[in-house]
């Protein structure tokens, strides 16, 4: 049986929130996970909280190079992951990122996100594009503009830098994965199968224990998917606190549930505060979801974690990092949340 703190301590320990860790932003990005960037600063402070001596200027080097990229990867969302990790987890994810995407834009029939496709294709061909060129391209041959999101479903694209970093945070210049590559992504079953058992090692190695369910929320692909690649697997078995089967890698860190947690602060749309692993490990209080995910914030609010919960929000005014407390914290809390503020505002201006 596994108790709901020992959940947290054990999540925060593998997202190097329970201590600092000093990796590169490549190694980073697989040992986490992949973060979630659909506001590409968000990625930056994630590793600022979770990386022991990290620098700006270290991922955008990253990207830049093309150690990590950034494009769609789990559950159709903008995510950097190893340069790597791409190929093998976009062919796990390809078809049933497909059958999802059909299902919510039935105004569409799938032929013409093929056609559209091979329009982008045919533009990145000759390098890289704007968001605007590109949606010109399909206007251009009486096709709808509000095809090109889907694109990214037939065709493999990345982010290309400067664009989608610290400095230009738009994502919005596209290019052939293929071409940073060295080749397409490949399709054959042996290869989609190898992508499905990493994407579970990398799920279970940045989230676990876990249950069957959130590994396929994560991935976006289906529970049976999931548990077929468990049944391959070599994992250690516990029981959740409402009875649910939780499954592990066998060397994966358990902290003890009494282990201190530090101060931490996170972007918007931190994957520590998404899904199922942070209902299990009891992240985000009841009282402040709706004060973190509503559907009036386009973007989830930038959070504060103190002693492994989110007990606040912040924001930036005029250089500083202000912090707006959801709960009552103690003099010992809030001394501990105004020096990390202080270490946070000090990344920003670099």
């Amino acid at each position: 049986m596994l108790t709901r703190e020992a959940l947290n301590r054990a999540l925060l320990a593998r997202q190097g929130l329970l201590e600092r860790v000093r990796i590169g932003p490549e190694r980073a990005v697989e040992r986490f996970g992949g973060l979630q960037t659909q506001y590409a600063p968000s990625g930056y402070v994630g590793l600022f909280s979770r990386l022991d001596g990290f620098a700006r200027d270290d991922l955008t080097a990253a990207l830049t190079a093309g150690r990590v990229v950034q494009g769609w990867v789990m559950r159709c969302t903008i995510h950097m992951v190893s340069r790597a990790d791409y190929a093998p987890l976009t062919a796990a994810v390809r078809l049933p990122r497909r059958g999802y995407w059909m299902r919510l834009h039935k105004a569409h029939p799938e032929q013409r996100f093929v056609e559209a496709s091979a329009l982008v294709r045919r533009r990145l061909a000759a390098g890289p594009a704007t968001q605007a060129e590109l949606t010109a391209v399909l206007t251009d041959a009486g096709l709808d503009r509000a095809l090109f999101p889907g694109t990214q479903l037939w065709t493999d694209m990345v982010r290309v830098p400067p664009a989608g970093t610290w400095e230009k945070p738009r994502a919005h210049v596209y290019g052939l994965a293929g071409d940073l590559l060295d080749g397409p992504v490949p399709e054959p079953d042996d290869v989609v199968a190898a992508g499905e058992e990493l994407l579970v090692r990398r799920y279970l190695r940045a989230f676990g224990p876990a249950a069957a369910s959130d590994v396929a929320r994560y991935a976006g692909v289906t529970v049976a998917t999931v548990r077929a690649v468990l049944a391959r697997l070599d994992l250690r078995r516990f029981r959740a606190e409402d009875g649910a089967e939780l499954v592990d890698l066998p060397r994966a860190p358990l902290p003890d549930p009494h282990t201190p947690a530090p101060v931490r602060f996170l972007s918007n749309f931190d994957a520590v505060l998404l899904l199922g692993h942070a209902s299990r490990a009891g992240v985000v209080p009841a009282g402040c979801r709706d004060r973190v995910f509503h559907r009036s914030i386009p973007q989830s609010v930038p959070t504060v974690l103190v002693d492994g919960r989110v007990a606040g929000s912040w924001r930036v005014a005029d250089g500083r990092v202000v912090v707006t407390p959801f709960v009552e914290l103690t003099t010992r809390q809030r001394r501990e949340v105004d020096d990390e503020a202080e270490r946070l505002a000090a990344f920003r201006t670099g």
